[in-house]
């Protein structure tokens, strides 16, 4: 039995008591934007020190102005000193679980169900993120257990605050970087592609968001008295929104499209094999034709290609029965999703122009700024990845896939800009697992499956 064989044998036979491990931290309820749970972070944090503590990690919560850090480093045995340093993150803080009467069972009591599909692990932050974050430190402690020593030199970091903004996560990665550097960090807060079919994610949006709101009258006025002989910003807003989309569902800003690149010929023909029904896509949430830019396939447009979207619109008399005004300012929000070339503040100056100058008399507009960051992209031709996609195939017994995220992971782009890391982006979470929802749940099978992925990858990188 080769050494991989006996680390994957000790996992399975390991599973019951994985899996208790992992309900223990399931039961701290570290709802990290809460400050009535500050006290439950701090033990959750508490928990996963120790934890690693008994892998032979030197661990420790490290405190910050918000919810604590778990810092750890794995002893780089003498046989090691050559191989690659990693270093893992997730989050141990969880979101909060209102509606609570939409819940079967209590939160943070965790207890297997048996469904159609096999087992779920259910309770908050099954899959985001102590389930996943456990499937890696499960990989380590099997390791330690069969051989007396990790396969390569590894550090972790574990956040408390990704459910709640990150406010201490620059600041501390800024302060401790020197300690934090590796060669590569492995983020474990993502999802497979289907039930079977492994994923590593190669890129991510990147977003600007935005709110305009119009003014025109100093108040708002009686619409039999002032109606059409004054502006009424609602109207003005809805124009001018309205006008962000051409008839194909191309953005009209200016220069938007800028450094857009179509996607690779490679990446693309890698695609068309992926099982993706866009009617059944849309189906799932009561739609079935798509509003994208009409040039491009619905799993493009949900990826790798920057949107426009009005998140909010708000302006005059909302509430029950009817009063008519014209109100005196409308307000709409925005976001843009970003792809690899786009800069987030030449589109936010492409937007506040575009407003501005569609703007009648006596109209003005007042911006204010909710952040942007670019869109990262990371190197799946690199030797890590080639080995981490041959190692997920092993396991799966199918094809891992490189793919584009539309989401936003912001450690991703930190790691890059402070750290000098590349992440390689791995995860098992299905697409029913309820992230943010009530019976938030966690596939057993990915659970027991990401364990061992994760110590194929390990065996890998160190080879």
């Amino acid at each position: 039995m080769s050494q991989l064989d006996a680390v994957l044998a000790h996992i399975d036979a390991d599973q019951p008591q994985a899996l208790e491990r992992l309900f223990q931290l399931l039961r701290i309820e570290s709802i990290s934007t809460d400050p009535a749970h500050a006290a439950a972070c701090r033990d959750a944090a508490d928990w996963l020190a120790a934890d690693l503590a008994t892998m032979g990690f030197d661990a420790a919560r490290r405190d910050t102005p918000g919810h604590p850090m778990v810092v750890g480093h794995g002893a780089a045995e003498a046989d090691h000193a050559q191989g690659p340093h990693v270093l893992f993150y997730g989050h141990y803080d969880v979101q909060p679980v209102d509606p609570l009467e939409l819940w079967t069972r209590a939160p943070f009591d965790p207890a297997l169900e048996e469904r159609p599909a096999g087992a779920v692990i259910r309770a908050r932050g099954a899959s985001d993120d102590k389930g996943q974050l456990m499937t890696f430190l499960e990989a380590c402690r099997a390791y330690r257990a069969v051989t007396g020593a990790l396969p390569c030199r590894i550090s972790v970091l574990l956040e408390g605050e990704e459910e709640s903004g990150s406010a201490s996560l620059v600041p501390f990665l800024t302060e401790n970087a020197g300690e934090l550097r590796a060669d590569l960090a492995l983020v474990c807060d993502t999802g497979m592609w289907d039930r079977n079919t492994p994923m590593i994610t190669v890129g991510l949006r990147g977003m600007t968001s935005e709110t305009v709101t119009i003014k025109a009258a100093d108040r708002d006025l009686h619409s039999g008295m002032y109606g059409s002989a004054a502006q009424n910003p609602l109207r003005i807003l809805s124009r001018l929104l309205a006008g962000l989309h051409d008839a194909t569902g191309r953005v009209t800003l200016a220069g938007f499209y800028d450094g857009v690149e179509d996607l690779s010929a490679e990446m693309r023909a890698d695609w068309a094999k992926l099982d993706f029904d866009a009617a059944a896509f849309l189906g799932e949430v009561g739609l079935s034709v798509p509003a994208g830019e009409q040039d491009f396939p619905v799993l493009e447009q949900i990826s790798v290609r920057p949107t426009c979207e009005i998140n909010g619109i708000s302006g005059g008399y909302a509430g029950p029965g009817f009063k008519t005004v014209l109100p005196a300012e409308a307000t709409a929000k925005m976001s843009f999703r970003l792809v690899a070339g786009q800069d987030p503040e030449a589109v936010r100056d492409s937007f506040r122009a575009y407003i501005r100058a569609g703007l009648p008399a006596d109209c003005s507009a007042e911006f204010s700024a909710h952040g942007g960051a670019p869109a990262t992209t990371l190197p799946s031709e690199d030797p890590a990845y080639q080995a981490a996609r041959a190692a997920l195939s092993d396991e799966w017994e199918r094809d891992a896939v490189f793919l584009s995220m539309g989401g936003s992971i912001p450690i991703v782009g930190h790691f890059q800009e402070i750290l000098g890391l590349n992440s390689l982006l791995v995860g098992f979470a299905q697409k029913d697992d309820a992230l943010h929802a009530p019976n938030e749940k966690y596939d057993l099978r990915s659970f027991h499956k990401g364990i061992r992925s994760w110590a194929r990858i390990l065996h890998r990188l160190a080879g």
